[in-house]
């Protein structure tokens, strides 16, 4: 039993090892569109220095307590659906590029997932089976493309608080038809009380804490509103030995960024280029030296480089902008 035991946490120790021992993950969230991609749209992926990008197959639900997901319809666009996700793939691959597969679900009128929740537990049933159905497919799909990660979910809280056995069982079934490693998008204050970090191979956190209520925040004053959460953050990481992924991180280019980095609702708002610049500068500073850190994909890019962002844009994505020049520098610094 001792030798046994031994060898299994010589295993993990390596398991462990290789992951944080490789190249930083330099991520950018590739937004599903409505056509295919081609070798033209992934040049602005290398030009930025990015080594892997997010694919985001969608379902989709009406209502926070509607049960049944629909996904992989004809009527969603091209790359939200199985054939988009296949042809992205295949044109990342011909480039070099490794990929996340991340599956996410959209609530009409944009809802907040981690919110879906059940009213009885013939709708919990209907939901699991909905959800088994709508996971497992892109987990195959993630195999027969050799997607390098595989994330089984985006943001679902009460989900997953609510069914820790269904979610047990589920993260099995996904091992027996993906062998790659596996992570989930928990959000940024949800990360802490997720039951199953030890299934998985890291611990994926969607990062928009709440660093500063500054308009236009320094890069020093927004590290310094990281600092407790990074030790949250570790605790975590020694808790269950396992490394950090950003599967999402970024700021809008808006002011007071740093307040709810999360809030994508606010269309209007003053344009602050520098705020989200001193904001990449920071997250970069505490985190990417760090050997239990494995990366993250910000969030978001665009396939149409030349047709998004802009300096008159305050939205979340670098493109075109300030924040672009200094992603193309970290992403090159980064070990």
């Amino acid at each position: 039993m001792i030798r046994s035991k031994h060898f299994l946490f010589t295993v993990l120790l390596v398991s462990f090892s290789m992951l944080v021992s490789a190249q930083k993950i330099n991520g950018v969230s590739l937004v599903a569109s409505r056509d295919s991609i081609t070798s033209l749209h992934v040049n602005s992926v290398i030009d930025v220095n990015a080594n892997y990008v997010a694919l985001m197959p969608f379902g989709f639900i009406k209502e926070l307590s509607s049960p049944e997901i629909r996904f992989n319809s004809k009527r969603q666009w091209f790359g939200e659906r199985e054939q988009g996700i296949r042809q992205y793939a295949k044109e990342l691959q011909n480039k070099g590029i490794k990929f996340m597969i991340k599956p996410q679900i959209w609530v009409w009128r944009g809802q907040f997932t981690g919110h879906i929740s059940m009213d009885s537990e013939i709708q919990w049933n209907i939901l699991e089976d909905s959800y088994s159905s709508f996971i497992l497919m892109y987990a195959a799909i993630a195999q027969e493309t050799n997607a390098a990660l595989f994330c089984i979910g985006t943001e679902l809280e009460k989900f997953v608080i609510s069914r820790p056995a269904y979610w047990n069982v589920l993260i099995q079934e996904i091992k027996k038809v993906y062998k790659g490693k596996l992570t989930y998008a928990a959000n940024w204050d949800e990360f802490k009380r997720v039951p199953f970090w030890s299934e998985l191979d890291c611990i994926g956190i969607d990062a928009y804490f709440p660093v500063t209520d500054k308009k236009t925040p320094t890069v020093e004053e927004f590290e310094a509103g990281w600092r407790p959460h990074k030790i949250e953050i570790q605790k975590i990481q020694h808790k269950f030995n396992k490394p950090i992924l950003f599967t999402e991180y970024g700021y809008r280019s808006i002011d007071f960024t740093g307040k709810e980095p999360w809030d994508s609702k606010r269309i209007t708002g003053s344009i602050n280029l520098l705020a989200q610049k001193n904001g990449l500068q920071a997250i970069h500073n505490q985190f990417w030296k760090e050997d239990w850190f494995l990366g993250g994909f910000i969030w978001k890019w665009f396939h149409k480089h030349t047709e998004v962002g802009g300096e008159n844009n305050n939205r979340f994505t670098p493109q075109n902008k300030p924040a672009e020049v200094l992603l193309r520098s970290l992403y090159k610094q980064a070990p």
